[in-house]
């Protein structure tokens, strides 16, 4: 009996502690569902479906003229949702899939693509890339009619993710200068500097959680549209630029110099035409455009003898000197305190005069006036730093600009021979940039203007944000100072240290420099040369500096290396500007049968009916609009005949420039990629050969 009972009273124990646990479940199970359910729902719902960023497109640049310097292109990564098409729909358009596949991106057989999405249907995967590559807008649209993907998202599963990419039609040309920006919001130039107008405001869109923790959109459209950037508008002119640059690297390369940097400026309005800036790669194997030293802190110097324009402009207008002034020079040597100044003639320029002077870039002459009419008043002398406005940065447009250094007399670091040093250019560190608004300034007759990059901000034809030409001083000095500094400056191409550069088309004034590079604590035999000026010199319209640094070889000096580089850049400007080029005055050529007509290959009407309006030529259009023509000449004018870009055939380019090159080509739906500069040499593709969408076209330029 003992045992029976103790038997049952154990099966009751159990049977309670058993219906006591599942009681608790129960309650659990119920208490979840019905009192914390909706809690728990929201939170898996956080968990699997999240709002997330759909970023805007980033806006335009563009050059003066409208030309694309930077856009974003579409791509597109292709995705697909395995599990989504029906057994039907994926059975029949597996294969044929699978090979198309294959044959656009070529990496793996048509029987890899299918194993590879029939496993990932098998596991459940619901997001499969199907290849790294993104395709382009056109690629997008011809897979769309591919098998299972012409049944969309939602009942074939494919998944065109767009993916922006930043493109620059010029490839490097002003690539420091246009920039980039990277996902940390750090990056240079125009790009990162006018970010907040270019990147626009983001959108919203719903995205869910699938297997791996990837993200997909769940509709086609945003829930909270992006609004688009903003589009830049510079000053920037390609064809300048391209003249720039290859002007600069030729000579980098002929003097094997470390780098170098240009600016082609108008004087009037101080919209920068043109920043080029190469530097010797670290493999010691050509030049790239790794660092803005035209602005940048990097490309604070000393400036060397190109400051002394700012000596004879204190010297002038404090009524000190005249330019026939004698000055001795000796035998090219002079001692300030413990230090001995020298010019670069052996034996010296014995007597000579002021202008000569500056001509020669006598060290000796302008150091000895300027220690003679200043020594006991050097903040005089400063004073005319500050109004020149070198003395603090410029407020320039592009982030990153270098703030320029000068000495103060009563500092700690103010010596007996800091004035004689500075009054040359040394003792003093300055950008490119500096000089260049300073020497534009003598060039506007006296009048300073900030130099700018970028003219408007705009949305399509809207302008958002116009930038006027700001007048930083009215004047730097008197009528009669900047007079004589105008023709002090043009005797140095004349007679002086940039003779080499003169020429009888137009007139020139500048002025060289050279300064020896301190390096450690020490001047070292290592020279930064430099030529900044102005052109044509009786109605300035453009200033200019030329930078290189640490040239080689025997001619080292600013006239042999930077000046022939600023003539190269100004020949090419005033033949391609018919407001500057007097060789053939506007309106009074008369367009005679025959050989007398200039050859004129092709081009849009509208640019080639402007030219030959303004050379007087006669010359007839019966189409409409901006259309593409070639010239066929008549008796005593020009015919412009229609050529339809239109048709299925690849054109002839050779001798073409660039610009018109790339308007013709992508007007055929080909997409271009160029080597060298100047025009079309040759073209990979045939003219007359057959145009198939999306194929490249080499041209070689020379």
């Amino acid at each position: 009996m003992n045992i029976k009972r103790s038997i049952v009273l154990r099966v009751r124990v159990a049977f309670i502690a058993v219906a006591l646990f599942a009681g608790a479940i129960l309650y659990k199970v119920v208490h979840l569902q019905f009192v914390e359910g909706e809690k728990w729902a929201a939170k898996s719902e956080s968990i699997n479906f999240q709002f997330r960023q759909v970023s805007a497109t980033r806006g335009n640049i563009y050059t003066a003229d409208g030309s694309l310097l930077a856009t974003s292109l579409p791509f597109y990564r292709v995705v697909l949702d395995p599990l989504v098409a029906k057994d039907d729909i994926f059975r029949s358009g597996i294969d044929s899939l699978s090979y198309l596949l294959s044959a656009y991106y070529k990496d793996r057989s048509a029987d890899s693509y299918k194993r590879m999405i029939a496993d990932a249907r098998i596991n459940g995967k619901r997001y499969l890339i199907l290849n790294r590559k993104q395709v382009g807008y056109q690629d997008m649209q011809k897979m769309s009619s591919w098998p299972i993907f012409r049944n969309g998202r939602m009942t074939g599963g494919v998944i065109f993710e767009k993916v922006e990419k930043r493109y620059q039609p010029f490839n490097n040309l002003a690539g420091r200068t246009v920039g980039f920006i990277n996902e940390d919001k750090y990056g240079v130039g125009i790009e990162y500097s006018f970010n907040e107008y270019l990147e626009g405001k983001n959108g919203k869109a719903l995205f869910q959680r699938i297997a791996g923790g990837s993200w997909k959109p769940v509709f086609d459209a945003a829930d909270v549209k992006p609004d688009d950037g903003f589009d830049i508008l510079t000053t920037l002119d390609v064809n300048i630029q391209d003249v720039a640059e290859s002007a600069l690297l030729r000579q980098l390369i002929n003097k094997d110099a470390e780098f170098g940097s240009v600016i082609v400026m108008e004087v009037a309005t101080g919209h920068i035409k043109a920043i080029a800036n190469l530097q010797k790669n670290k493999s010691g194997n050509g030049y790239g455009e790794n660092y803005n030293f035209a602005i940048g802190d990097q490309g604070l110097t000393e400036p060397g003898s190109t400051f002394k324009l700012l000596s004879m402009m204190a010297l002038l207008e404090e009524g000190k000197v005249g330019l026939n002034d004698m000055v001795e020079t000796g035998d090219g040597t002079y001692r300030f305190y413990d230090r001995v100044m020298r010019d670069v003639k052996n034996g010296g320029y014995g007597k000579i005069s002021v202008r000569e002077a500056f001509e020669k870039s006598s060290n000796v002459a302008i150091s000895k006036l300027v220690e003679q009419h200043f020594g006991h008043s050097p903040s005089v002398y400063v004073s005319y730093v500050e109004k020149a406005g070198l003395d603090k940065p410029i407020d320039f447009q592009l982030k990153g600009e270098g703030v320029p250094y000068f000495k103060k007399p009563g500092n700690n670091n103010w010596y007996g021979t800091t004035l004689p040093w500075m009054s040359i250019g040394y003792e003093s560190k300055l950008t490119p940039l500096h000089t260049l608004m300073f020497y534009n300034a003598i060039a506007n007759n006296g009048k300073m203007v900030k130099p700018m990059i970028v003219q408007a901000i705009a949305r399509g034809n809207q302008i958002e944000k116009k930038y006027q030409t700001e007048v930083l001083k009215k004047s730097i000095a008197s009528e009669k100072t900047i007079k004589q500094l105008q023709e002090l400056l043009e005797g140095v191409v004349k007679n002086g240290t940039a003779k080499n550069i003169y020429n009888t088309e137009y007139r020139i004034a500048g002025k060289t420099g050279t300064a020896q590079k301190l390096i450690d604590g020490r001047y070292t035999q290592k020279y930064y040369t430099s030529f900044a000026g102005f052109f044509p010199v009786e109605n300035p319209k453009y200033s200019a500096i030329v930078v290189i640094d640490s040239p080689k070889g025997f001619a080292a000096y600013g006239g042999d290396v930077s000046a022939p580089v600023f003539k190269e850049i100004a020949d090419k400007i005033y033949s391609q500007d018919l407001k500057l080029n007097s060789k053939f005055p506007i309106g009074t050529y008369v367009a005679q049968a025959g050989n007398d007509f200039p050859y004129i290959q092709a081009g849009k009407v509208d640019e080639l009916q402007m030219i030959c309006n303004k050379f007087g030529i006669s010359n007839h259009y019966n189409g409409q609009g901006e259309n593409w023509v070639k010239s066929v000449p008549q008796v005593k004018s020009i015919q412009w005949k229609t050529t339809e870009l239109e048709s299925p055939t690849v054109p002839d380019v050779s001798g073409l420039p660039l610009r018109d090159a790339l308007y013709v080509l992508e007007n055929k739906g080909l997409r271009v990629v160029y080597q060298g500069k100047g025009r079309v040499k040759n073209q990979s593709m045939s003219p007359g050969s057959p145009v198939q969408q999306n194929n490249v076209i080499s041209l070689i330029l020379g």
